[in-house]
C-alpha cells in the first residue's frame, strides 16, 4: 500500500490510498454492523421513511408538490448529518462494545458544537438548492405551480420536461458533489475525535476524495443507487438502505483517515 499522504503540514490526519474494491467491504462490514445492532439501525431507517412520507404530505397540504425531486433529493445532501447515531453504533461495535439506541441518539453530545455547525453547513446547502430549483422550474414552467391533481399531465407530460429534468440534474449533481466532498468522511471524523473542528474535518474528507477519486467516485455512485431504491420503494426501502449507507460511511472513514499516534 502507498505512503499515507497527511491532510496539514504540522501533526494531524492523513490519508490512505485505497483501491477500487473498497466500497463493497465497507457495504459488507455495514451490513453487519446492522445485523449486531438490528434495532437501532432499523429504528433510524424507520425515521426516515417517516420524514418521507412528512414530506409528502406536507407537499400536499401547502400545495408546493412541484418541489417534491429537490426535496426528496434533500434525502442525499442531508444524510450524513442524519446518520450520526448510526457511526457511534459503529464506532462502539468497533471497540467491542454494545451500543444502545439511547447512545446513539446522544451521539452528538461527543461534538455538539462542531457536529451541529456541520449540519448548519449541509442545511445551507439544501436552501440554496431548493432556491435554485424553484428557479429552474419557474424558467420552464412560467404558469402557476400545479397541484396533485394535475402534477402528471401539466409537468412529467410536458414537451419542457426533457430540458427541465436534464438542467435540474445537472445543477442539482454540482451541488451533490460538492456536498459528498465536504461530507464523506468529516462527520464521522468529528464523531470519532471531539477534538476535531468542522474546517479541519472538511479539509480532510476534501482530500480524501481528491486523493481516492475513483474509488469514492464508486462509492458516491452506490449511495445514489441505494438512497434511489429506497426512495422508488415510496420510501419503505430507506429502512434498510439508510442505516446500511450510514454504518458503511463509518467504515469508509476508518479505512482512509490516519492519525499520527
Amino acid at each position: 500500500m502507498s505512503e499515507a499522504v497527511p491532510v496539514f503540514s504540522g501533526p494531524g490526519p492523513k490519508i490512505q490510498p485505497i483501491t477500487l474494491d473498497r466500497p463493497w467491504v465497507w457495504l459488507a462490514r455495514g451490513w453487519q454492523d446492522l445485523r449486531c445492532a438490528p434495532k437501532v439501525g432499523l429504528a433510524y431507517g424507520c425515521v426516515f421513511t417517516v420524514l418521507g412520507f412528512l414530506i409528502l404530505g406536507g407537499l400536499w397540504l401547502l400545495e408546493l408538490f412541484y418541489l417534491v425531486f429537490p426535496l426528496t433529493a434533500g434525502f442525499i445532501l442531508l444524510g450524513p448529518i442524519l446518520a450520526v447515531g448510526l457511526y457511534e453504533v459503529s464506532r462502539r461495535q468497533e471497540s467491542g462494545e454494545i451500543a444502545t439506541l439511547a447512545q446513539a441518539v446522544t451521539a452528538i453530545r461527543r461534538n455538539t458544537s462542531q457536529i451541529a455547525l456541520m449540519g448548519v453547513v449541509l442545511m445551507l446547502f439544501l436552501l440554496v438548492w431548493i432556491r435554485i430549483a424553484t428557479l429552474i422550474f419557474a424558467i420552464f414552467y412560467s404558469h402557476t405551480p400545479p397541484g396533485l391533481e394535475n402534477f402528471v399531465t401539466s409537468v412529467l407530460l410536458s414537451p419542457q420536461v426533457i430540458p427541465f429534468l436534464l438542467v435540474g440534474t445537472a445543477v442539482g449533481a454540482v451541488l451533490a458533489v460538492a456536498v459528498f466532498a465536504i461530507s464523506a468522511v468529516s462527520i464521522p471524523m468529528l464523531l470519532d475525535r471531539p477534538e476535531t473542528n468542522v474546517v479541519t474535518a472538511m479539509a480532510t474528507s476534501v482530500e480524501a476524495v481528491r486523493l481516492n477519486a475513483k474509488p469514492m467516485a464508486v462509492w458516491a455512485a452506490l449511495i445514489v443507487l441505494f438512497t434511489a431504491a429506497g426512495l422508488a420503494t415510496f420510501y419503505i426501502g430507506l429502512i434498510v438502505a439508510m442505516p446500511l449507507i450510514g454504518h458503511a460511511t463509518w467504515h469508509a472513514y476508518r479505512d482512509m483517515v490516519a492519525f499520527d499516534a
